[in-house]
């Protein structure tokens, strides 16, 4: 294993003057289920991924969500737009029906975050095998997303997107399985290498979540070294996803970040490529957590959305000057 990434978190550029919602970009939610059939009914997490986007910057935010629960998810987060996804009567989703669905979605989207709260069947699968499937625009696969990915035979093939995995080790173990990777992910002097040789062999940004969070794409691995043991509780995954895709959507360029193994310019007010956006948002998300946990005077108690609302400073501070 080289040496792990000590190489300082970027600045973020000065925000436009004149920005409008326009320039911020969009960042497109894939989240949330019915509860249908015995199964937990899951809004929150979708919520608090859009609150986090919306916190980190981007201009809009849509949600793509069961059609049953869609009116319901939207009622939690007023600042968000919605894209209804064909449900059966048991509130499963329609595989092939939910999947066109979001095609319209995909070309106006900045960003996509996919699986807060999603739920498993085989719409599901479909829905996440159109995003990752598609080369247009980055995605953010997170949660249930995840496990739909790691369900499907040969996934790797399945990858053409620019993708960032946001694993837990559970989920990490499910995706390493089938490739033969055994680094343990809970095993502090093996995560880095986890990390780098789960996106090595997806060709992907792999965030490898818990404490000391590492970043890789492969070949630089960074260990986040912030953080709070409030973090600790349920959402706060969700919020990772939604600032990701926020800062990817505000300043990662679109199109490719090498042809040929030539490096492209990237403009000013879009400086990252997809690490290193992860590695800002990892490192905001910590701070926000840490400096919850400052002005409660606590370790413990933190809401997802408290966590959610306080990026906007930490985000603030990465800004020049």
């Amino acid at each position: 294993m080289h040496e792990p990434d000590t190489s300082p978190i970027p600045t973020l550029p000065p925000r436009d003057p004149g920005a409008h919602k326009g320039t911020g970009g969009t960042v497109l939610i894939v989240g949330g289920s019915t509860g249908g059939q015995g199964t937990l009914r899951m809004l929150g997490a979708p919520a608090l991924a859009g609150r986090a986007a919306i916190r980190s910057g981007a201009g809009l935010v849509r949600i793509a969500a069961p059609e049953p629960v869609l009116n319901d998810l939207l009622s939690d987060l007023n600042e968000a737009t919605g894209v209804a996804l064909p449900c059966d009567q048991d509130g499963a989703l329609l595989a092939h029906e939910s999947a066109r669905a979001i095609d319209p979605q995909l070309g106006a989207a900045s960003c996509l975050v996919v699986g807060p709260g999603l739920g498993q069947s085989d719409g599901v699968r479909a829905l996440v095998l159109r995003c990752v499937g598609q080369e247009g625009t980055p995605v953010v696969l997170d949660a249930d997303g995840l496990n739909a990915l790691a369900s499907l035979v040969d996934y790797p093939k399945e990858i053409r997107a620019s993708c960032v995995l946001t694993p837990h080790p559970g989920e990490y173990r499910r995706l390493a399985e089938p490739l033969g990777i055994s680094l343990d992910p809970t095993d502090e002097t093996q995560r880095p290498e986890a990390c780098a040789e789960l996106a090595r062999r997806l060709g992907v940004v792999v965030v490898l979540k818990g404490k000391g969070s590492v970043v890789s794409d492969g070949l630089r691995a960074w260990v986040c070294t912030r953080g709070s043991p409030a973090l600790a509780t349920g959402g706060t995954g969700d919020v990772l996803s939604g600032v990701l895709g926020g800062l990817i959507a505000q300043y990662v360029a679109p199109g490719p970040a090498a042809i040929g193994g030539v490096t492209m310019p990237r403009p000013p007010e879009r400086p990252l490529d997809l690490y290193d956006a992860a590695r800002v948002a990892v490192e905001a998300h910590a701070i926000a957590g840490e400096r919850w946990g400052t002005a409660h005077g606590a370790s413990a108690g933190l809401l997802a959305s408290e966590l959610a609302d306080g990026v906007p400073g930490v985000l603030e501070g990465m800004r020049p000057g």
